[in-house]
């Protein structure tokens, strides 16, 4: 496995929140568990603590980050900025095929929704967000999203109850069809108002469920890697 295929499900581990704050991400153990060198894993953790997706401490090693409720705020404001400038430059600048793009997902992000299928449509709600920035065909706008979602991501996935979901999916319907009709202040304001309400829908309580183990969720990772290549090649 290359060092692209573990940063990738490294990454999807990580913005899906499926790991608690705190545990170390040891290179022996990432080794046995993806098949490859030492060197290989550091390299991969490296670049995922210059992405803001892991806690790098010196002398110690890699670990999951932790949460904190208390800069919220400033994370969601961070968003806000550069969320509603997103807006304002796609509501512009899309054309009919990023819209047909956007329609798409919004759709099968309610069709997730309708099946009650929630780890679906979570990466798809998040993956609306990084959908846009995309669009936006500007690198350094791409990787400031890309770290303030991240972060925003794990703090959602920490503290919001299921009960957002409903309440997501529309916001995000809203702001699909601002964008498509390409009404700059309606697409700003939709933006703002969905990043708004998903702060006051975070809630100061932690669910204390054991969850499964980093061995558990990297093996599931792989073999649904696996399972995407395979059926890709056919």
């Amino acid at each position: 496995m290359n060092e692209g295929d573990i940063h990738a499900i490294l990454t999807r581990v990580l913005r899906a929140g499926r790991l608690p704050g705190g545990v170390k991400l040891g290179e022996h153990r990432l080794a046995d568990i993806f098949g490859v060198s030492r060197e290989r894993i550091r390299k991969v953790l490296h670049r995922l603590g210059a992405e803001r997706l892991l806690d790098i401490i010196k002398n110690r090693g890699a670990f999951t980050i932790e949460p904190d409720l208390r800069e919220s705020h400033m994370v969601y404001e961070a968003r806000r900025i550069l969320e509603s400038g997103m807006a304002a430059h796609l509501a512009e600048n899309l054309s009919e095929a990023q819209i047909a793009r956007l329609r798409r997902h919004v759709e099968a992000e309610g069709e997730a929704l309708r099946q009650d299928d929630q780890p679906t449509w979570q990466r798809l709600s998040a993956e609306f967000h990084f959908l846009l920035a995309e669009m936006t065909e500007n690198p350094l706008v791409q990787r400031q999203a890309h770290e303030l979602i991240s972060r925003t991501l794990m703090l959602v996935k920490r503290y919001e109850t299921t009960a957002g979901s409903a309440c997501g999916c529309e916001e995000h319907r809203a702001i699909f069809r601002a964008l498509a009709a390409r009404e700059r202040g309606k697409a700003v304001k939709a933006m703002t108002t969905h990043l708004s309400l998903v702060e006051t829908r975070l809630r100061p309580t932690l669910c204390e469920a054991v969850g499964p183990s980093l061995d558990d969720v990297l093996r599931e990772e792989i073999a649904r890697e696996s399972r995407e290549a395979t059926i890709a090649a056919e």
